[in-house]
């Protein structure tokens, strides 16, 4: 066999799912009680700390993509995996419009660039899932250029597939009447008024628009190396939970869990130091 037929038949093979996520299916009732949320939170905080510390150690790389509605709750779910997580390890890209510099440029130019380099997880808040959303339904993308997006896409994660980088996708989705709510609380507090902006407003009254674009999303470019993870959002703490579990589940699956060490010969040093015995001893 030749060298390329043999590179070829090593990559991932791109199979859409049988059977895809849709919206519909989701039960939008789930909730958590706070008592059971706080418990659950800080054990799944500590599990994705210990993950992300593994993959530091081990120097492997990690791309979560986040996407949702307007006030589903990408944010809040973000800061959660966030804050537990050394800062040098992780990288968050809250994406928005491209700059004048990027649009001269293929449409995936800007997330090549912000990739993880090794030991590092990136978290995209929201991603080059632009291109079959926003860009389809707002005419950002002519039709061409956003039917080709699909196969475009689905090349590209496999290639970061192939590369060894672990991807995971997430989109979390809440109700229109839900999203209503929380424009409305959003109005009415002064720290989070500043959220509110014309596209809200514009996407929401293309509500139904949205929901078939997402939808043929999901056909499309969930995979079985690179699935879609769509969880109901109307209450938060379901959703936080249910991302952060999601997010160490796919990035443990496989893996194994080894935090980092300090070489012996410091470790001697430091036990000496700090009066604590010789690891022979312990």
């Amino acid at each position: 066999m030749t060298e390329p037929a043999q590179q070829a038949q090593g990559r991932a093979a791109i199979r859409l799912q049988a059977r895809p996520p849709s919206l519909a299916a989701l039960d939008m009732t789930k909730h958590v009680k706070r008592k059971h949320y706080n418990r659950r939170l800080s054990h799944l905080q500590w599990r994705i700390k210990e993950v992300a510390l593994s993959y530091l150690a081990q120097k492997r790389r990690a791309v979560l993509v986040f996407e949702g509605g307007d006030a589903a709750g990408k944010g809040g779910a973000i800061r959660r995996i966030s804050w537990p997580l050394d800062p040098r390890g992780l990288k968050v890209w809250p994406i928005a419009a491209p700059t004048p510099e990027e649009m001269g440029h293929h449409y995936l130019y800007r997330f090549w660039k912000r990739l993880p380099r090794p030991g590092q997880l990136v978290i995209f808040d929201r991603s080059w899932y632009g291109r079959v959303l926003v860009e389809r339904i707002e005419g950002f993308a002519t039709e061409a250029e956003w039917s080709r997006a699909y196969e475009e896409i689905n090349e590209f994660e496999r290639m970061l597939h192939d590369d060894g980088i672990r991807l995971v996708k997430i989109y979390l989705h809440i109700t229109k009447e839900v999203q209503l709510a929380r424009f409305r609380a959003r109005f009415h507090d002064p720290l989070k008024r500043w959220k509110l902006s014309e596209e809200d407003l514009r996407n929401r009254s293309r509500w139904d628009e949205y929901e078939v674009a997402i939808e043929e999303m999901f056909r499309k470019t969930s995979t079985d190396a690179n699935p879609w993870t769509v969880i109901p959002s109307n209450d938060k703490k379901h959703s936080r939970l249910a991302v952060i579990k999601a997010v160490v589940g796919q990035l443990a699956e496989g893996v194994e869990l080894t935090l980092p060490t300090v070489d012996p010969d410091f470790e001697e040093k430091l036990r000496v130091m700090l009066d604590i015995g010789s690891s022979q001893e312990s």
